[in-house]
């Protein structure tokens, strides 16, 4: 991918959503409405995808969607799509550039589904969502192994922990997860948080430490802890599932921008998975950027396809 094919007006619009939240102590209301303002403002502009049907769905309250190809597919399985958003912003319109790329290019089907938001939901809001997602699934007669699991950034992480969550509970997993750009590591520790930190052209690392904060429940994140109190409450793997114990899980495709600042998030993760047995494989794009899949550049095209085969394994 050729790092000038970017298109840069969206990339601009990117950078001005994970810009606005910079203040690790607190978030205003004001700056929380711009940003999240902001993002659909950009899940507006991406051009709408043809190839694709939607149709609402109402989770006891919670918005959700079916994204369907409109050509023949395989409906016997099912792709359970967590959107990225730092957990503080994004829902159905913001999901949908990448489910429906999902659906088009796999040729699955996709539900999505606009989990409670921080900080006026902290953590675990957004599981508690994710696996009321995952049992309807389950209640219209899928089973796990005709599903697998997707998600970019935060909802890349919100797939790893709801996985974890049917783990411990001790019921049956995906088949496969499909991770883009997961924020895996909330202690920040990896060498691409500061090695990268002016390359990536559409996210920061004040922006991620504003929504960690964000994320974690207010008794987590008390003033009177100390540094090595608060790494340690980080290091849980409720929240940073890089140090869970990954054994048994699902066969997983990672895929992560050279360039960005969560690039380490992914390749830790990769090392994780094979200390634990389970299979993962790990594509980097050189040139790519934080989620670059949103984007109509040729490296989402050469991603979609890898997704593509992937699945079909």
């Amino acid at each position: 991918m050729n790092y000038n094919d970017r298109p840069e007006p969206l990339i601009n619009l990117i950078k001005t959503v994970h810009s606005i939240l910079v203040d690790e102590e607190a978030i205003t209301p004001h700056d929380l409405a711009r940003q999240r303002a902001a993002m659909e403002h950009f899940s507006s502009i991406v051009t709408p995808n043809t190839k694709i049907t939607t149709e609402a769905v109402s989770l006891s309250g919670m918005e959700a969607e079916w994204i369907r190809p409109r050509f023949p597919h395989d409906k016997k399985q099912a792709i359970l799509y967590c959107h990225g958003g730092g957990f503080t912003c994004g829902g159905l319109n913001h999901a949908r550039i990448l489910a429906g790329r999902l659906a088009s290019s796999v040729g699955i089907s996709v539900f999505s589904f606009a989990y409670r938001l921080a900080p006026e939901h902290p953590y675990p809001a957004q599981i508690d969502d994710a696996l009321a997602a995952w049992d309807y699934l389950m209640l219209l007669g899928y089973g796990a192994d005709q599903i697998c699991l997707a998600g970019d950034s935060a909802g890349g992480n919100l797939a790893l922990e709801l996985c974890l969550t049917l783990k411990k509970r001790q019921r049956m997993l995906p088949r496969a997860m499909v991770l883009m750009s997961p924020w895996t590591d909330m202690t920040l520790s990896g060498k691409s948080y500061l090695k990268n930190k002016e390359k990536d052209p559409t996210i920061t690392i004040e922006y991620v430490k504003t929504i960690k904060k964000a994320y974690l429940p207010p008794e987590e994140t008390g003033k009177d802890l100390t540094e090595e109190q608060k790494n340690e409450i980080l290091k849980k793997d409720c929240y940073s599932p890089l140090f869970a114990d990954l054994s048994h899980f699902p066969k997983t495709l990672i895929q992560a921008g050279g360039l960005e600042v969560l690039r380490s998030d992914s390749e830790s993760l990769l090392r994780q998975y094979h200390k634990c047995g389970s299979y993962a494989r790990l594509e980097i794009y050189k040139k790519g950027w934080h989620v670059f899949q949103q984007l109509p550049v040729p490296a989402t095209l050469e991603a979609m396809e890898h997704i593509r085969s992937f699945l079909q394994e």
